[in-house]
């Protein structure tokens, strides 16, 4: 989906950890890990890249997977103090994933980790991170103790560096921010600030830290402002006219819109940009984007080529060029369908609201806000794509938007959008939740057992899809597999939990079950195509979409729910979501579907 820096299997194992050190630099933890994965697979022993991996999985939010990595790769036990430092970080994680005293117990056993580290001959990371987890256990006075022998390790680690680096002058914030020291505090992040050099994840990561001091001391986070990293933007915006035809934004309006739209990202501080590549507004925000050396991600809703022919031919060759050389220069392309169009506008919606998700991940990634800039008349959407459209279901959510005028509607002849002759298909289309599950170990059940399987498992997956009434939109069975259709992510991963709860519910020993009978459950968020199967005489859904999701659940480990990148920005996008989505990888499908992203469903 998302471009990833090399495709050379030949590089070595330092150029690999370099490309995957400077994705983490830009706080795409999800493409340093993909990268660090890649060189794992011609270097497997390189203790280095192992480290990245878990750290980028961990900078993620993605606490179990990164603990399994961890143990997974033999990392227990090497005695290097960043290895050493990662296992006590993901410690760190695994306590602040908790609550009440299951919080402080964990916290206290970070705690413990972080000064034995600390204690061998003294660093400053590993103290501060003790200081601090000596705060959340409750004991404030242990931890003040520990951060003023932190920022006697500072002074002596300075006086032998002979200068003061982000980590250096970070740790110092924190070691004051818990001796209240609050003045000492703010110029200390003031000089991270001067010399964190672009590294977001490290940002991210000290916001996150102290952030946590603010709340546990009630001090205003507004002293970390100094570390504000650069915002994330959803952009979009009408496409624009043709000389001489009717239009919503006209072509003589370009520079004065192509102004507002580079003031607005200065005075933002963007550094990020979702958002789709029409002729018009999406182009000039992509153009504005890379003058400022910000990031543009661009979110196609389906192929390039045919793309291009509905939504950027209309302005005319010149465009067609802007095209090319902004799709160039892109930090990543994500197409949202390998469909075609068929005339379906539910493919644009699909779209936008995907680019709306991702930019959620990469703000969440980043600890930073997300923001949704529109070029827009501020007329009622007129069907379910388009500026009005995006706008409306960004705002639905209580997210704000910052509006620029487009001017004066063009006048003149109004002509027919290319692609709208196109053929509709005599099927509908729409963006729907699929489930595909199965029975890890069910083909070796003894005949005896399979009347207790019926009832208990069938039964208890029919017991569960009945509780969802007409929210279940198709389901299906043959053998010991299940396929559900239904309207939204949240919905689906709620039903998919709940069908997991199925099994764990089982006690299998008393059943005549084997211990590892295990539900494994995959999940997408698509287009699809809804209509009438002649055969079985009843509604049915169809098209790649369906089949994609099919392919997930046979690499899902067995007890898991693993759910496609859509299907996660959904989540993301969600008001009040309950769930959050951990990512595992780019991850091959089965019978040669190609990788997809993939992630793992769990709780908030």
């Amino acid at each position: 989906m998302a471009n990833i820096d090399s495709t050379d299997d030949g590089l070595t194992a330092e150029q690999w950890l370099s490309q995957a050190i400077e994705a983490d630099r830009r706080g795409d933890f999800l493409a340093a890990y993909d990268i660090a994965r890649r060189g794992l697979e011609t270097h497997p022993n390189e203790l280095w890249l192992k480290h990245r991996a878990v750290l980028a999985l961990a900078r993620s939010g993605a606490t179990e997977q990164a603990r399994a990595m961890f143990r997974d790769l033999g990392l227990e036990g090497a005695a290097e103090e960043d290895i050493a430092a990662l296992d006590a970080r993901l410690a760190k994680d695994h306590a602040l994933a908790a609550k009440g005293q299951e919080r402080v117990a964990r916290a206290r056993k970070a705690a413990d980790d972080y000064q034995a580290i600390y204690e061998r001959p003294p660093g400053y990371y590993p103290g501060i991170n003790a200081a601090t987890m000596r705060l959340l256990a409750g004991n404030a006075d242990a931890a003040a103790d520990l951060a003023r022998r932190v920022l006697e390790s500072c002074a002596e680690a300075g006086r032998r560096e002979g200068r003061e680096d982000y980590y250096l002058a970070a740790t110092r914030a924190e070691a004051h921010l818990l001796l209240d020291d609050l003045p000492a505090a703010g110029e200390a992040l003031r000089r991270a600030a001067a010399v964190h050099d672009g590294d977001y994840a490290a940002v991210a990561a000290t916001r996150r830290q102290l952030r946590l001091i603010c709340e546990i001391k009630a001090i205003d986070a507004g002293l970390l402002a100094p570390l504000n990293a650069p915002k994330v933007i959803h952009y979009v915006g009408h496409m624009i006219s043709a000389p001489g035809e009717a239009g919503r934004f006209a072509a003589e309006s370009e520079d004065l819109v192509a102004g507002r739209i580079a003031d607005c990202i200065e005075q933002l501080a963007v550094g990020y940009g979702f958002g789709s590549l029409a002729c018009g507004a999406d182009i000039l925000f992509a153009e504005a984007l890379l003058r400022r050396k910000a990031e543009l991600h661009v979110v196609l809703p389906f192929d390039k080529d045919e793309f291009k022919q509905i939504s950027v031919a209309r302005g005319g060759r010149v465009w067609l060029n802007r095209f090319d050389k902004c799709l160039k220069q892109a930090a990543s392309v994500t197409y949202a369908t390998d469909d075609s169009y068929l005339g379906d506008d539910e493919l644009f919606a699909y779209g936008g609201r995907l680019a709306m998700g991702l930019a959620l991940l990469r703000a969440t990634y980043l600890d930073t806000e997300v923001e949704q800039i529109a070029v827009w008349d501020r007329l009622p959407a007129e069907g379910p794509a388009g500026t009005s459209a995006e706008v409306a279901f960004w705002q639905k959510r209580g997210s704000r938007t910052e509006v620029i005028d487009c001017g004066p509607a063009a006048k003149g002849t109004v002509t027919t959008a290319v692609g709208a002759d196109l053929g509709k298909s005599p099927l509908r289309r729409v963006v729907h939740s699929m489930l595909f599950g199965d029975i890890k170990g069910f083909s070796k059940l003894p005949e005896e057992t399979l009347t207790g399987f019926v009832e208990k498992v069938m039964g208890g997956f029919a017991t569960v899809l009945d509780s969802y009434g007409d929210k279940i939109r198709y389901r299906n069975t043959w053998g010991d597999a299940v396929y559900v259709v239904l309207p939204d992510s949240v919905t689906a991963a709620t039903c998919a939990m709940d069908l997991q709860g199925v099994m764990t519910g089982l006690d299998l020993d008393a059943l005549g079950f084997p211990p590892d009978l295990a539900l494994r459950l995959g999940g997408h968020l698509g287009p699809v195509f809804e209509g009438h199967d002649p055969v079985i005489d009843r509604p049915a859904f169809f098209g790649t979409h369906v089949s994609r999701t099919a392919r997930i659940e046979p690499v899902t480990p067995p007890g898991e729910i693993y759910v496609t990148e859509p299907f996660a920005a959904a989540i993301a996008l969600a008001q009040n979501s309950p769930f959050r989505c951990e990512y595992v990888g780019n991850i091959a499908a089965a019978k040669d579907y190609g990788a997809m992203r993939m992630y793992v469903i769990r709780r908030r």
